[in-house]
């Protein structure tokens, strides 16, 4: 897995394209949620690798790059000029961005703040706006300080997935999901609860938002709180009962991400 070097981290990421080699292929960008890393975007790669160069970053303290202190201080900037600075490095101007779960708020944060970089958005299973977090922020930080992450993954996992997703899946999910570094999600959790309602209308991209019927962290009607305040947006809902959509139903969410970027027109 290739490695951008920065002041205070390495960024790992991967590179899928099968296109032609003979042609210019736009990019899309991926964004993983939290706990997570480039490999939840496995099931993807190839509905778009065909048509897109698909880049697959490990945000900072996720995956295989450089987990990060309790005491850093996370920012939607310091995440931004991330991304920022590898497609720089990428020589890749402007992309579509993806993005699932918390992903999906820091994609959100991005187009808004540098929409010159962004031709189309797509968020797949993202968390509200605004989510009360004053309560819970603290009494997460002890448990994973006393106990790691595993009790929390497991007792939230059922909302996640919903109740379609195999138990053998489930396992794995659980158990990848518990490798995430500590350290990252003590700190983390702040910004993982930011009220990024400010944010919303500023977003320019033409934009998709999926969500299911029964997502049991984000309903229909949360979703389309802030989706509607998004100029040339749309919200599909599609069957089911889980949140995390992109992982239960990788090949309905590619091929409606696909739809969606051709139509659009963006470049």
């Amino acid at each position: 897995m290739p490695t951008l070097k920065l002041p205070d981290m390495e960024m790992h990421y991967v590179i899928d394209d099968f296109t032609d080699p003979w042609t210019t292929p736009e990019t899309i960008l991926l964004m993983h949620g939290n706990a997570e890393s480039a490999l939840a975007w496995n099931a993807w790669v190839p509905h778009l690798a065909r048509r897109y160069r698909v880049m697959r970053p490990d945000r900072r303290g996720f995956g295989q790059s450089t987990p990060m202190p309790r005491d850093f201080e996370w920012s939607f900037d310091v995440l931004i000029d991330d991304h920022i600075r590898l497609m720089d490095a990428l020589g890749i101007e402007r992309f579509h961005l993806v993005a699932a779960k918390w992903g999906g708020t820091l994609a959100r944060v991005f187009a808004a703040r540098r929409p010159e970089r962004l031709a189309t958005l797509t968020v797949i299973g993202t968390p509200a706006a605004a989510r009360p977090g004053g309560e819970v922020i603290p009494k997460l930080q002890a448990e994973f300080e006393q106990r790691g992450l595993k009790d929390w993954i497991q007792r939230t996992m059922g909302m996640r997935l919903g109740s379609k997703f195999p138990p053998e899946a489930t396992q794995y999910w659980i158990d990848f999901m518990s490798r995430a570094p500590v350290s990252t999600l003590i700190g983390f959790q702040e910004i993982n609860y930011a009220d990024i309602s400010a944010e919303i209308p500023k977003i320019k991209a033409p934009t998709l938002v999926i969500t299911t019927e029964g997502s049991g962290l984000a309903s229909i009607e949360e979703n389309r709180a802030w989706q509607e305040k998004i100029p040339n947006s749309r919200l599909l809902v599609l069957p089911g009962d889980s949140y995390h959509v992109a992982l239960t139903d990788p090949a309905t969410c590619a091929q409606a991400t696909l739809e969606f970027i051709a139509a659009s027109g963006a470049h």
